[in-house]
């Protein structure tokens, strides 16, 4: 693991070598994971998809968005395109130049798909796992799911309810959450950023959508294959918003799939 500067902050970040190199001998293909909000960090990756995929021959980069993990937390400085330069400032601090297949789970999602939109060139395809492309209906959701837990997990009460219902570990994240949402001001910013238009045709690349069928995330399957020109969606069943963690299996397999099939298809271009 290293500390890496990405402009305005020091962004923690852990790689993972390809195993082994593709029989062709050139460059595995890069796959960058992005965590979500508040209570996340690179180590959901770390002990779910990472290892994985480092084993299948890619290599792996996981980083903490700027306010989590071990990354520099600053009082502001939060609005999507903030994360979205904190990425780009990595891939260049570690010179990296290949297009990149990048996962995002939840807000990940969202930063992977600014990055598409707005680095098109940086970026080889997209996977969004339970997560909304960044437009005006995005950030609506954000500004009222944001500001609730702002005032929710300041308030004790709330903190041991969680603990009672789900055990010290969550309660211990939620209070971090609560934490950061009180000395910084990431609830303000993020559903004040740039987003992009509701067509979606800055987004050009392939995408991979997960959802569970119990999230009301998958909502978005008929727009999104509607308007995205290459798409594929999935919804698994009887899930929640958690499929990165409890079914990290299924996850797993279809990402390997998805990464595999465009991997090859760059190669016989």
């Amino acid at each position: 693991m290293a500390k890496i500067s990405t402009g305005e902050i020091t962004t923690h970040v852990q790689r993972l070598p390809a195993a082994h190199r593709p029989a062709d001998g050139g460059e595995p293909a890069v796959v960058v994971f992005v965590h979500g909000l508040l209570t996340d960090s690179l180590a959901s990756y770390y002990f779910t998809l990472g290892p994985d995929f480092a084993a299948a021959g890619y290599d792996v980069i996981m980083y903490d968005l700027r306010g989590h993990g071990r990354s520099d937390r600053p009082p502001t400085g939060y609005r999507l395109e903030s994360f979205v330069a904190d990425l780009v400032g990595l891939l260049d601090a570690l010179d990296e130049r290949r297009r990149v297949h990048v996962v995002g789970n939840s807000f990940g999602g969202t930063v992977a798909a600014a990055l598409a939109a707005w680095h098109p060139e940086r970026v080889a395809t997209v996977t969004m796992i339970e997560s909304e492309p960044p437009v005006e209906e995005w950030t609506r959701h954000m500004a009222d799911g944001l500001a609730d837990a702002k005032n929710q997990l300041a308030r004790e009460e709330v903190i041991s309810w969680i603990s009672s219902r789900h055990g010290a570990h969550t309660a211990r994240l939620s209070r971090g959450a609560g934490r950061i949402l009180r000395t910084t001001t990431l609830a303000e910013d993020v559903p004040a950023g740039r987003v992009i238009g509701d067509d979606l045709d800055a987004l050009g690349c392939p995408v991979l959508a997960i959802f569970g069928d119990e999230s009301g995330l998958s909502a978005q399957v008929p727009s999104l294959e509607a308007k995205l020109a290459s798409c594929r969606t999935v919804v698994l069943t009887e899930q929640g918003h958690s499929v990165l963690v409890e079914r990290t299996e299924e996850t797993r397999n279809l990402i390997l799939e998805w990464v595999g099939e465009h991997t090859l298809a760059e190669a016989v271009r």
